[in-house]
């Protein structure tokens, strides 16, 4: 049976044990295979527990020196012992001066000592127990977070200034930048840095106006299109360098990631026919007189039929049949009027389409005989274009859009040429 000899109001320092009459150093570090965490236990002697009880600091340090051990244990190692109890005469009972030379010597965990209060300066010089002076028994993880984040900028050459940390902190891309962004007012110290703030992202606004960022069905119903993102990207990224000079790349990049994050949220949620004005093709494709039905299938023989009276444009009813059904190994996708005898065929792995005529029906038990031409597709954008153009004309409305070829080999080489550019 284990009594808690002595613990500190806060959890996750460790505390100390009476087992079967021995004390013992317990802590909680690390997790199990099932992401549970592991516990982990230690002898110490009455007087280490005299130090831990009455010196916050060296308890602390104690700390950060095993959590090392922890994490070699893995997932069901045993803690070593022997290095452990190794280190508890030398945090804890030596000099301040040897304490700083042990943690040159040692692996130890510093974001530990940071979120407790740790002054960060006398931790780079080396000077741990000095940097303890100022611990606190309460733990500030944001403050050892903001550390590894600014150590990581080091490393690679970036230092911040107060405006660029200020728009960091703005979109909470501080901590973390893989995170999307978001706009956080209250992160940033309204005077006066928040102004300035908002000057940058007026820049970035005005340079975006009457952009958008569309979706890319072929990746799925959420998916946007990249090279929309791109393009607004690079809009946002010329405007505020020329009038933020002094801004580094990492502020410049979060302000360009804010204004596309937020123009395609707003993609997601508009409906799928919004898409389709941009192409012009909302009218004529949703309940134009005397259309005809038009079959939609994939690479798995699935079929979808649109009808001319329904609610919905047939370019609409067509993406939202691909985002459905598209994937790695279902990347052809047909539009067939089956009445006028003609259709297209989309290849997403391929950035290619071809557009089929029937020239004579088959007859007297003889196979139709079909005018099969190719032509190669820029995107997302150049295939909306081409879907829409069939939907409102057929296969004659396709003539002004791209370069049809009828011969396969020219196509092919077509094709591995633009793979080259």
């Amino acid at each position: 049976m284990n009594d808690i000899v002595f613990t500190r109001r806060s959890g996750w320092i460790p505390h100390v044990i009476r087992e079967d009459g021995e004390l013992k150093l317990m802590l909680g570090a690390g997790a199990d295979a099932n992401h549970d965490p592991r516990e982990f236990a230690f002898s110490i002697t009455e007087a280490h527990l005299a130090v831990i009880r009455e010196d916050l600091a060296r308890h602390l340090l104690l700390w950060c020196a095993v959590l090392p051990l922890c994490d070699a244990a893995g997932t069901r190692g045993r803690l070593d012992e022997e290095a452990a109890v190794a280190l508890l005469d030398p945090v804890l009972l030596s000099a301040p001066a040897d304490v700083d030379a042990l943690f040159q010597r040692i692996q130890w965990d510093r974001g530990r000592l940071i979120a407790h209060g740790a002054d960060i300066d006398l931790l780079e010089r080396g000077q741990v127990c000095a940097a303890m002076r100022a611990a606190t028994e309460t733990s500030d993880g944001k403050r050892a977070q903001k550390y590894h984040a600014d150590r990581r900028r080091t490393e690679r050459g970036t230092v911040l200034g107060p405006l660029d940390a200020a728009i960091l902190m703005y979109t909470g891309q501080y901590l973390h930048g893989a995170t999307v962004p978001r706009r956080i007012p209250g992160a940033v110290d309204p005077a006066p840095l928040l102004p300035d703030v908002m000057r940058v992202i007026a820049t970035a606004e005005q340079a975006c106006a009457g952009m958008r960022i569309g979706r890319d069905p072929r990746r799925g119903k959420r998916a946007t299109d990249k090279r929309d993102w791109d393009r607004m990207a690079a809009a946002v990224d010329a405007a505020v360098r020329r009038a933020h000079p002094e801004l580094v790349d990492d502020a410049v990049r979060t302000v360009s990631f804010l204004m596309c994050s937020e123009a395609a949220e707003r993609s997601r949620s508009a409906p799928l026919e919004d898409d389709e004005q941009d192409v012009g093709d909302r009218a004529a494709s949703g309940g134009r007189e005397g259309r005809t039905i038009l079959s939609f299938t994939d690479d798995k023989g699935l079929e979808k039929k649109w009808l001319p009276d329904g609610p919905r444009a047939a370019t609409a009813e067509f993406w939202e049949f691909v985002a459905d059904r598209s994937a790695a190994d279902n990347e052809v996708f047909t539009l067939e009027d089956e009445e006028r005898g003609e259709g297209i065929q989309l290849h997403f792995y391929a950035d290619s389409i071809a557009r089929i005529t029937t020239v004579t029906e088959g007859e007297g038990g003889s196979d139709p005989e079909y005018r099969v031409e190719y032509s190669l597709v820029d995107g997302i954008g150049g295939y909306r274009k081409l879907v829409s153009a069939f939907v409102r004309g057929g296969c004659a409305a396709l003539e002004q859009h791209g370069s049809w070829m009828s011969d396969v080999a020219q196509f092919e080489r077509a094709r591995r040429r633009r793979g080259t550019e």
